[in-house]
């Protein structure tokens, strides 16, 4: 259906029980209150059928927003950022980093820099607990995800390059 920012974030509830303080301070958790504020009717804002009219970024804060509403225990993320460009995944992650500590995230991730922060990892491979720990205690006792790292690093600057490549800074 298509519905407003605070019929998205209290999705579920009966209009006569949404409590707009709550929507309010559940977007400004989930770092998207501003823009919500900034957009014509704010609030009331439609944003259409499963968030079409919003970005990746946007829709992940919304999702948040909603999970804060209802004050759930747990936050699942599965592979929340994976579609996302890198300026706006480090922008969701640093509104996920800021959540409060009694809220618990369990975040499902392939690129490593979604989970560079978070206070335990658990890594698998093939269906098996390999390691866990956090990012640098599995870089130093996990062979396999040292390399992953490490793999991915050489990816990323093999990206950077060709970019600079294709499009040469003047300087």
């Amino acid at each position: 259906a298509d519905r407003s920012f605070s019929e998205n974030i209290a999705y579920g509830v009966s209009p006569e029980n949404v409590d707009m303080k709550r929507i309010k301070n559940a977007a400004a958790k989930s770092h998207i209150d501003s823009f919500i504020e900034n957009t014509l009717d704010g609030y009331n804002t439609v944003i259409g059928e499963h968030g079409v009219k919003l970005s990746g970024g946007q829709r992940q804060r919304l999702g948040i927003a909603r999970a804060l509403y209802k004050k759930a225990d747990v936050l699942i993320l599965d592979e929340a950022t994976s579609a996302l460009d890198n300026l706006t995944e480090t922008s969701v992650m640093e509104s996920i980093e800021q959540l409060d500590r009694d809220l618990t995230v369990i975040i499902v991730a392939h690129r490593l820099s979604t989970i560079k922060h978070c206070d335990s990892i658990i890594e698998i491979n093939n269906g098996k607990v390999v390691g866990s720990g956090t990012y640098d205690e599995l870089m130093n006792v996990s062979p396999s995800f040292h390399d992953m790292v490490k793999s991915m690093d050489s990816a990323s600057n093999r990206e950077v390059l060709e970019q600079e490549r294709i499009n040469p800074k003047n300087v």
